[in-house]
């Protein structure tokens, strides 16, 4: 397994800055945020290390020589957004996005994409898994044809009253990640496997691994902190960060042995990312750098 971290957090470093900082931390490869300029809608999305829309021959070539250089690898190119958007222009501009993130990491011979099915919010999981079969089968096809594997994490997206009721990622659990399997059958079509939202969710995050060990394209590592008292003042009916918060690794509720046990188990040997969300390491650029070196302490105590 190769130890990286997902870019979104270095937001505001150059490509060159970003990818300077994992060479000098010791990193093997970084998941590399792609998000179209502009203004961000959310926290960590937004952020660009390579702006696809300008990706032309000569900035493949220096990529690939600057990260040769610096001895990082790109894991995946990252673009989380909500292809399933009621906002049907909205949505057509995601997935159009989208569908550039896929080619690009075709031309740069990187062969993964990790991102969101998405989600109709207001819509039930029946009505949601519907629209799934009218929007994904043809970013699937698109992939395919490129030999590029899409990976989808599975948070829920439902952390607040903007994403109430449903959240805006369908793909969050074993259950429907069978159903959709069974529409998309395709070696391109898999997940980018984060244990801290399971924790929330109250549920296994171990036994998945082995039953969709086929399935594990990309992994992360982001943990969950939960607080019992503030849960039981609201229950799990609230918006879950009023009893929930992300943390570094190790500093949450995930037990990192058993789930690198796990993954050890299963023969995983792919990409494993640290996916900073910790609000306690983002009040300066020290402290998110901080974020990063104590991470990768912890973490590899359980990978080499």
């Amino acid at each position: 397994m190769k130890l990286g971290f997902v870019s979104a957090i270095l937001d505001g470093w150059t490509f060159e800055e970003m990818i300077d900082t994992a060479s000098e931390m010791g990193y093997e490869c970084v998941e590399v945020a792609c998000w179209p300029q502009g203004k961000a809608e959310r926290r960590y999305a937004g952020v660009c290390h390579i702006d696809v829309d300008t990706l032309d021959e000569a900035k493949i070539t220096y990529i690939h020589n600057y990260c040769k250089d610096k001895k990082v690898e790109i894991s995946s190119l990252a673009y989380y957004p909500n292809t399933m958007d009621p906002d049907i222009e909205k949505r057509a501009t995601c997935i159009a996005h989208l569908k550039k993130v896929i080619d690009a990491s075709h031309r740069l011979g990187i062969g993964m994409v990790t991102t969101f099915v998405g989600r109709d919010q207001s819509k039930t999981v029946e009505e949601n898994i519907a629209l799934f079969r009218e929007v994904w089968p043809d970013i699937i096809r698109f992939a395919e044809e490129r030999k590029v594997k899409i990976a989808i994490e599975n948070c829920p997206m439902l952390f607040g009253p903007d994403q109430w009721p449903g959240g805006q990622n369908l793909a969050t659990t074993p259950a429907i990640w069978r159903q959709l399997f069974a529409i998309a059958e395709s070696d391109y079509f898999g997940l980018n496997y984060d244990p801290s939202h399971f924790v929330w969710q109250m549920m296994d995050y171990l036994a998945p691994l082995y039953e969709f060990k086929d399935k594990i394209f990309h992994v992360h590592y982001k943990d969950i902190k939960l607080y019992p008292d503030k849960l039981r003042e609201v229950g799990i009916m609230a918006y879950p960060l009023e009893y929930m918060a992300p943390k570094l690794p190790g500093l949450g509720d995930v037990d990192w042995a058993k789930y690198v046990s796990a993954l050890n188990d299963i023969g995983y040997n792919g990409y494993t990312c640290i996916e900073v969300e910790d609000r306690a390491f983002e009040s300066s650029r020290d402290r998110v750098l901080d974020s990063l070196r104590l991470s990768k302490r912890y973490i590899e105590q359980f990978v080499i």
